[in-house]
């Protein structure tokens, strides 16, 4: 395939994948720079699967559709590439990052240790009101898996994990946790739209509350390995067909 098919391919994933960029930058609280709310609009965009692994971004294109000048556009490429979000070769500009297999296992490893650390860290601390704030994310997502909304349980499922990780007080170990999120989010449709495996997170998620709301580090940590390592084995069954 030549470059003008490549470049034509991937302008024809951008404007017919649902929500335009512009609608991302629409939504960008402007409570900063032009550059800040660029960046976090194609940032969304990336990890919503709006612009796939692959995909071409051109700054006359992205300036285009974002209605902003190329000036923006160019520190937005450049930030995301410092955030591995995209990659950029020096003569045929940037292209969103590929998501193979290796760095899927890479990113569940990394997630494993630092969802479990979390897990030690909030239930040896024991913040106010951690309990009940992971509570009613619970039961928010208790429901929506009931009724069937899997987009709303997805977001209420990172959401437990955010709370996870502001429980721990470490504003590193929250830093390294977003930018898991971020990858986890690449990875396309969530395990949670496997049947069945909603419910099995429900369980989880209930036994790690426990063990937070006991003040059991180990146990904590332990529970938390044990939902990340359930959630390697459904993505990699999927990957290969089992």
């Amino acid at each position: 395939m030549g470059q003008e098919a490549v470049d034509n391919a991937a302008h024809e994933v951008r404007s017919s994948s649902g929500k335009s960029l512009r609608q991302y930058l629409e939504d960008v609280p402007r409570h900063g720079s032009t550059t800040d709310a660029v960046t976090e609009a194609l940032r969304e965009a990336i990890l919503d699967g709006n612009l796939p692994p692959s995909t071409w971004l051109r700054e006359d294109d992205l300036a285009q559709q974002l209605r902003v000048s190329r000036t923006p556009v160019r520190e937005a490429l450049r930030r995301l590439s410092d955030e591995q979000l995209t990659v950029r070769s020096a003569h045929r500009g940037s292209m969103v990052a590929p998501m193979s297999l290796d760095d899927i296992l890479a990113v569940y490893a990394v997630r494993e240790a630092l969802e479990g650390l979390a897990a030690r860290m909030t239930a040896a601390r024991q913040p106010p009101g951690v309990v009940k704030t992971l509570l009613d994310v619970h039961t928010k997502m208790t429901a929506a898996v009931e009724r069937e909304d899997f987009a709303l349980a997805r977001r209420l499922n990172f959401d437990f994990h955010r709370v996870m990780r502001d429980g721990t007080g470490n504003p590193y170990l929250q830093r390294f946790l977003v930018q898991v999120e971020h990858a986890v989010r690449r990875f396309g449709n969530s395990t949670l739209d496997e049947p069945g495996r909603a419910a099995e997170v429900l369980v989880e998620h209930q036994q790690i509350i426990e063990a937070v709301a006991a003040g059991n580090p180990d146990l904590a940590a332990q529970r938390a390995i044990e939902l990340v390592r359930r959630s390697r084995e459904v993505r990699i069954q999927r990957i290969s067909g089992m």
